[in-house]
């Protein structure tokens, strides 16, 4: 579960506290679980609103507003998978609150849009253009990934 706050919240003790405050939830609320679906799912559910609720409280999520860019899906074929994991959720920590916290409710916890407009309170274009732009922001990221590995490999056959 503290990976999941990790993933919303940037510091580690904030993310700490969050999921403290969401076990607590936990505790109180178990009464209404209903045992429909996973109990693990209830819990991810209840973290993911509290580092939500955390977010809006602190106000350190900018939604920007415009949706030009909605519409342009990146070039993942210009990027090979030389990368490892731990290096991909490294740029995703390093996304703006705003993106990184759509991009982890769309693309990591299968949120539909308008799921993420009602949750968020900002319009579903806005959520598309967040999330577009969260895209772009990484395939950018991977493609210098991708130059330094290159001149890293050429610099290596040059020696």
């Amino acid at each position: 579960m503290l990976g999941l706050c990790r993933r919303y919240i940037k510091g580690d003790h904030e993310a700490e506290d969050v999921m403290i405050r969401g076990f607590m939830k936990v505790f109180t609320k178990i009464g209404l679980f209903e045992g429909k679906g996973s109990f693990e799912g209830w819990m991810k559910r209840i973290m993911i609103n509290e580092a939500l609720g955390y977010i809006r409280k602190n106000k350190s999520m900018y939604l920007e507003m415009d949706i030009e860019a909605a519409d342009k899906e990146p070039d993942y074929d210009k990027i090979s998978t030389g990368l490892e994991v731990k290096d991909l959720l490294k740029m995703v920590d390093e996304l703006a609150s705003g993106y990184r916290t759509i991009f982890n409710l769309y693309a990591i916890e299968g949120y539909s849009h308008k799921e993420i407009s009602e949750l968020l309170g900002v319009s579903e274009n806005t959520s598309k253009s967040q999330l577009s732009r969260a895209r772009m922001h990484l395939q950018n990221k991977l493609l210098e990934s991708e130059k330094i590995l290159e001149q890293k490999s050429i610099n290596q056959d040059g020696k």
